[in-house]
């Protein structure tokens, strides 16, 4: 009778175990599809940095060559160089962000 008892506690453990590998073979697969999803994430994350930076530069330089033009009254000057210099600065900071273009030396590290 306890040899009957051990027999069916072996056969419960190795059942368990066997139970347990498979959620751990199923916990590496959730994690593995998990880092892949977490690297698309962050590209996502990056390219709607890079476009909003590329934009807003674009936005404030005619911004600023429209009311330019307004006050100077040298329309449409002002707002085409402003344009072109927001566009020059747009692309100068995606390339920055993308590490392209190294950023410019701080007082403190000359």
């Amino acid at each position: 009778m306890a040899d009957d008892r051990e027999e069916s506690l072996e056969k419960r453990r190795a059942q368990l175990e066997a139970e347990l590998a498979t959620k751990r073979v199923e916990a590496k697969v959730d994690e593995a599809s998990e880092a892949r999803a977490e690297v698309s994430r962050k590209g996502y994350a990056q390219a709607m940095k890079l476009s909003s930076e590329f934009i807003a530069a674009i936005l404030v330089g005619a911004f600023l060559g429209y009311v330019l033009d307004r006050f100077v009254g040298t329309a449409p000057w002002g707002l085409i160089v402003l344009l072109l210099l927001g566009f020059c600065a747009g692309v100068l900071n995606v390339l920055r962000s993308a590490g392209v273009v190294a950023h410019p030396l701080d007082d403190d590290k000359k």
